[in-house]
């Protein structure tokens, strides 16, 4: 190996620097090459951070639960999302279902839509729910994948990693694994099972701070059932208004009421307050499986502005909008589903709804609460009357185990000591699994057998 040093002259002057031009002889030096070869590359593949930390609540105590169900029982299921569809008793209407076929016949919505969705589909949305203290434009419309890509957007556009938001407890899961993926603090406010569900104001304003991004409102509620009237709603928009904080309206289940309940939007309620009210066909027209959801924005005193607006096109652009066949059906489904059709899904989940209700109401040891909309009750379990069980889990495991009806634990809701049934089984289905629910609290109420100096609050 040879070396010599550059010579470099400034102004005359020779500087003789430490850089030596280095000459290697590859024949008589494969030791030092062998040292010098890199070692050999190795796997480390390795999943992200934002896929670390996307957790389900319910999908994990679901996969953690012993369902073992008693074999001489056949199993019945209270779903475990609300998914209409499951038992089929429940299908969408036939003038939806042809709107679907007329969009494909049509050979107009094979290609790519803008990934706002389309122009006319953005404005049969704005039109149906516009309304004179709270009109909308398609400008205000984005149409998304879904009622939960909905959701994701308004969280994405308004949160930013360490800022907060306020969810409902007891609450649809997905909020809080939406908003811990992206690196947003969830905060629970209570809702107050004794008055019908209603959010515990005082609790809910002392939860904000100034890194609170926005309130999400869930109305009628997953899991509760619950439909806010119009005087609580606009205490919660007061709420929001002093502390300048946006409401993210999570409305998928609007207008699925029972009896004399009334449900109202919160949109036309404020007149200060910015709201993203998220909904889509899933619920209503029974069909969540076409993915179809959109986001209206309701902002008259221009306080979202145009950054926010521009913040939701650049995100949708991610997966360029739902599917353009349910696109081109919208304005068919949207117009042309008679009424009929929305009475008779309510009146067969408010008679389930009912029939649930009386029959658990007198069940020893259950105490459910009477919903008021959507496709939920939720009934809470005295635990000091069933003293062999530890928490909802457990006393929902046994229920499997021996008695084959799978309810799901509110401790997935962040509200343990209940659990949830769907009200869209069918009526045959719904009284053979109160009748065991009964069976089952009956043999394991302390409050009856073996221990009558307990007192159970029944």
């Amino acid at each position: 190996m040879q070396s010599e040093k550059y010579v470099i002259k400034v102004n005359g002057n020779v500087l003789r620097p430490s850089v030596l031009d280095v000459h290697v002889n590859i024949q008589d030096s494969s030791p030092l090459l062998e040292k010098l070869k890199p070692r050999k590359a190795r796997w480390a593949v390795r999943a992200s951070e934002v896929s670390k930390k996307t957790f389900n609540p319910i999908r994990a105590l679901v996969d953690s639960m012993k369902l073992e169900p008693n074999p001489n029982k056949p199993m019945i299921f209270f779903s475990l999302t609300g998914d209409p569809t499951v038992f089929g008793n429940l299908p969408t209407d036939d003038e939806v279902t042809l709107a679907m076929k007329n969009a494909i016949d049509s050979g107009k919505y094979n290609g790519y839509a803008p990934a706002v969705g389309y122009q006319s589909s953005r404005d049969v949305i704005a039109k149906f729910y516009s309304c004179p203290d709270a009109p909308l434009e398609a400008k205000d419309v984005i149409l998304t994948s879904g009622c939960s890509q909905a959701i994701e957007l308004c969280l994405s556009v308004l949160a930013n990693p360490g800022q907060n938001i306020l969810i409902p407890r007891p609450g649809f899961s997905l909020y809080k694994t939406l908003a811990l993926s992206m690196g947003i603090e969830v905060k629970l406010y209570n809702l107050l099972p004794e008055k019908s569900w209603e959010i515990d104001l005082k609790h809910l304003e002392s939860l904000i701070d100034d890194k609170t991004a926005c309130i999400i409102v869930n109305n009628p509620s997953n899991p509760c059932g619950s439909v806010f009237s119009k005087a609580h709603l606009k205490k919660i928009i007061a709420v929001a208004a002093r502390q300048c904080v946006p409401i993210l309206a999570d409305e998928i289940y609007g207008d699925m009421v029972f009896g004399e309940r009334k449900y109202h939007a919160m949109a036309p309620l404020s007149t200060t307050v910015p709201i993203m009210s998220c909904g889509g066909l899933a619920k209503r027209w029974l069909v969540p499986g076409w993915r179809m959801g959109w986001i209206l924005i309701h902002d008259r005193k221009e306080i979202f502005g145009k950054e926010i607006r521009e913040g939701l096109v650049c995100l949708s652009q991610r997966i360029l909008g739902p599917c353009t066949i349910v696109q081109g059906a919208l304005e068919q489904i949207i117009h042309r589903t008679p009424q009929e059709f929305y009475e008779n899904t309510i009146s067969f989940l408010k008679s389930n709804a009912d029939l649930c209700y009386t029959a658990l109401s007198t069940v020893p040891g259950l105490r459910p609460v009477r919903p008021d909309g959507a496709m939920y009750l939720m009934v809470g379990i005295d635990m000091e009357c069933f003293p062999e069980f530890q928490g909802d889990v457990h006393f929902t495991e046994r229920m499997i185990s021996e008695q084959s009806v799978f309810c799901l634990p509110a401790t997935c809701f962040e509200y343990p000591n209940y659990f949830r049934i769907v009200v869209t089984v069918p009526e045959d289905l719904m009284l053979e699994a109160c009748n065991r629910i009964r069976e089952f609290c009956e043999q394991h109420y302390q409050g009856q057998e073996g221990s009558q100096d307990l007192e159970c609050d029944k």
